[in-house]
């Protein structure tokens, strides 16, 4: 008797394809032993014959049966090493991922984002769209630089939104910010080594500037985000900065000085990468012009995403690369093709076009921007004069500076997770890991991942659990 697991939320034909699949591997099923017919499965099972169909022939595609003409299916001899009892637990495996993928009551995470924020029919419906368009596209290789239509969509949002000022060919499509940087650092080794970055500043591309073999020397950042003179001081010829809302304390960097760092840049022969990671969630004032578009013939690399408003899971991001970098970069990637998913490249483009992008930002921008709000009214209310907020008014993330507080950030994060509360430890984002007495004071709190109705509780928590 065949019996699915109604547990797993899975489609029928998987659950069947799975469940044969694993009583061959465990040796449940003998070798050359017949399946049952198609015709007796449905009946058995009450599901259609296409559901079982589509479980045989994966199987069959995978070689665990063979067919016989006129007679059937049947069990395919497996070598020994592939074919051992699974161990007991499997059959829980996605119950217990989908469980770890959310364990907490409150996540102030800095990178979640609203669960129920993609636009999921949209979606479908282009992506059925590109499917139906060209069956060719599943038998080739995509340009190294990305999809020209998309390339060219965002050319012209980043010269609307953002002040970016390039033509298309600039324009490269990169599967997430590793990859961004990955790609411009084999750019970037012939003529530099040593790199600043912002302290604290953002730690995955720290990672991908050390796998790449560059020194690496940490820039203070103040109000007026990174110290221009400590950058002088520091021989690096190549910066990563975030100016229009530094990562993670929120500062913006005023005009005077991102003129000042460009003129840095073009006094010691040096490059600057611009990561507008989070430009488009903005909630007080006007938007923050680009560093860019200030000078768009300088050495200006400039990074952006679409993780933080549309889907990390997509893996698309861009960046827009200066016009003297770009024969050396295509000397470099001339044989490449690009990282990031050919079909999703098709669908965003078409998302672009018809305006959907552009509706959904403000969507999400209204849905950020209130919680963010009570976000800023929930820590006003119960820690009152007891903590002050640091970088409010931008993005997914506050820093939360608390006064009068005797415990380290371990014990903190320890004491909030014990409430089932999840944050994200701020010293992650600073290279050396001496604590000074601020550092062990703030505290970050993300609000992208959190429904509305849950801030607010979840603050109480904290309060209570810091200083009871």
């Amino acid at each position: 008797m065949v019996v699915l697991d109604n547990k797993q939320d899975q489609p029928l034909h998987i659950k069947i394809y799975n469940l044969i699949k694993n009583q061959i591997a465990a040796r449940d099923l003998q070798p050359h032993s017949k399946l049952p017919s198609i015709r007796n499965l449905c009946s058995e099972l009450s599901v259609s014959h296409n559901t079982v169909e589509y479980a045989y022939q994966q199987l069959l595609a995978e070689g665990y049966v063979y067919s016989k003409p006129k007679s059937g299916y049947y069990v395919s001899l497996l070598d020994s090493e592939f074919a051992q009892p699974l161990p007991h637990h499997t059959a829980n495996l996605q119950e217990k991922v989908l469980q770890k993928q959310s364990p907490y009551s409150y996540d102030f995470h800095p990178a979640s984002l609203s669960p129920e924020s993609f636009p999921i029919s949209i979606w479908r419906k282009l992506l059925v769209e590109c499917l139906q368009e060209d069956p060719r596209q599943f038998a080739v290789y995509g340009s190294p630089q990305g999809e020209f239509a998309l390339r060219n969509e965002i050319r012209s949002y980043l010269a609307r939104s953002r002040g970016v000022i390039c033509e298309t060919e600039q324009v490269i499509i990169c599967s997430g910010l590793q990859d961004s940087l990955a790609i411009i650092m084999p750019v970037l080794r012939s003529d530099h080594s040593l790199l600043a970055v912002e302290e604290p500043g953002h730690f995955i591309p720290r990672s991908v500037f050390q796998n790449h073999s560059f020194a690496i020397t940490p820039v203070p950042v103040c109000t007026d985000g990174l110290d221009l003179k400590a950058l002088w001081s520091s021989k690096s010829t190549v910066v990563y900065v975030t100016p229009s809302h530094q990562f993670p304390l929120g500062h913006i960097m005023p005009v005077a000085n991102r003129l000042k760092l460009i003129d840095w840049a073009e006094s010691v022969g040096g490059v600057i990468i611009e990561d507008d990671y989070d430009s488009e969630l903005r909630y007080q004032g006007s938007p923050i012009p680009a560093l860019q578009g200030l000078h768009p013939e300088a050495n200006i690399v400039y990074i952006g995403t679409f993780s933080k408003v549309l889907s990390p899971a997509l893996r698309v991001s861009y960046m827009v690369l200066p016009k003297r970098m770009l024969d050396r970069y295509r000397n470099l990637f001339n044989e490449s093709a690009s990282s990031a998913s050919l079909l999703e490249q098709r669908v965003l483009a078409k998302f672009m076009v018809r305006g959907h992008w552009e509706r959904h930002l403000r969507k999400m921008r209204t849905v950020y921007k209130k919680k963010h709000e009570v976000l800023v009214q929930a820590v006003n209310r119960h820690f009152g004069d007891q903590a002050v907020i640091i970088g409010q008014g931008a993005g997914l993330h506050v820093v939360l500076e608390l006064l009068n507080s005797v415990f380290s950030e371990e014990e903190l994060i320890k004491q909030a997770l014990a409430k089932n509360i999840r944050l994200f430890p701020l010293s992650k984002t600073y290279i050396s890991h001496t604590e000074s007495d601020t550092r062990q004071r703030l505290i970050m709190l993300g609000f992208g991942g959190i429904n509305t109705t849950k801030i607010d509780h979840g603050i109480q928590l904290l309060h209570q659990t810091w200083y009871k």
